[in-house]
């Protein structure tokens, strides 16, 4: 349980995110709900979970943890409590020589906790021009392992306007979190074919976020 230092904590950030972007979460294709679930979303970011975070609704917030990097979390001790206290993330070391633990397996026991998860399954940060980078395996392995547990494409808008790439502070901009329609891995479907169709299933959210 997070302590009352941490709590604060997180209604501050909360707070700061909602005021600085505007952040308005639009839930086109499901509601909010207990379940467990896997938010996946694009990734342009590190204040990217914070958004998605904190459109949540605050009795599903403390049961929903980010899958970030440790390599960023853990570079100090601000981070740290940030990532560990506030947010309660599941830190992964990307870092394959630097990996001590299995990351699918942490997600795995998140889940078998009650949690719910925010992911990102390009792995890394979007710099490039394309709307997403190819999608990691873990979704797949998490979603195989545990298919009860529903999976809801979420789009962040406008955010790598507001926090770009070596900004100190952040540009105020409007933001917009999409939730689309949960997906779950067909019958007889490979691994390559069901990360395609997550893709797709979060491209066609930001075609129509960009279409209003």
């Amino acid at each position: 349980m997070k302590g009352p230092v941490a709590r604060l904590a997180g209604a501050v950030v909360t707070a700061f995110a909602r005021v600085v972007t505007g952040v308005r979460g639009d839930w086109r294709g499901c509601l909010p709900s207990a379940r467990p679930r896997i938010y996946f979303a694009n990734h342009a970011s590190h204040g990217d979970f914070v958004l998605v975070w904190s459109v949540i609704p605050a009795a599903l917030r403390r049961r929903t943890r980010p899958v970030a990097g440790a390599d960023y979390w853990d570079r100090d001790a601000v981070r740290r409590f940030l990532g560990r206290d506030v947010f309660d993330a599941v830190l992964i070391e990307r870092d394959p020589a630097r990996r001590r633990g299995d990351p699918v397996a942490d997600m795995i026991a998140a889940i078998d906790g009650g949690a719910s998860l925010i992911l990102f399954p390009e792995g890394t940060r979007n710099l490039t021009d394309a709307p997403l980078l190819p999608f990691k395996a873990g979704l797949w392995h998490v979603a195989t392992a545990r298919p009860e547990v529903e999976l809801v494409p979420v789009w962040i808008e406008n955010l790598n306007r507001v926090l770009p790439k070596g900004a100190l502070l952040p540009v105020p901009l409007l933001c917009t979190v999409t939730f689309g329609k949960p997906i779950a891995p067909a019958d007889g479907e490979d691994r390559h074919a069901f990360l395609e169709r997550a893709r797709a299933a979060l491209v066609a959210l930001r075609a129509r976020e960009t279409d209003r």
